[in-house]
């Protein structure tokens, strides 16, 4: 398993409701399009092919970047708000 954060921006509203709807399915949205996802990698190779088929490649601004952390990393994460941060088991909605 692996934590990725993912973030996005799609400037389509209607591609961006949906990739954002795919990721529910994934991770926990910490931001409008940041989330937080705890995966296997047949999981995170499914999440990418998934969001590939949305994205519109000709869309010079549209873009789908992820960051693998460490544990490690993760852990010293510092958070200001009310948004609690925890490592939390993993789930897959399908």
């Amino acid at each position: 398993m692996q934590f990725i954060l993912v973030t996005y921006d799609i400037e389509n509203d209607r591609r961006r409701t949906k990739i954002h709807k795919v990721l529910e399915g994934y991770g926990i949205s910490v931001q409008y399009s940041v989330f937080e996802c705890f995966l296997s990698d047949e999981d995170y190779a499914g999440l990418r092919i998934r969001l590939q088929k949305l994205m519109d490649p000709k869309h010079p601004l549209d873009s789908i970047r992820y960051y693998h952390l460490c544990r490690g990393c993760v852990e010293k994460v510092d958070v200001d708000g009310n948004r609690s941060f925890e490592i939390a088991s993993p789930f897959i909605i399908t």
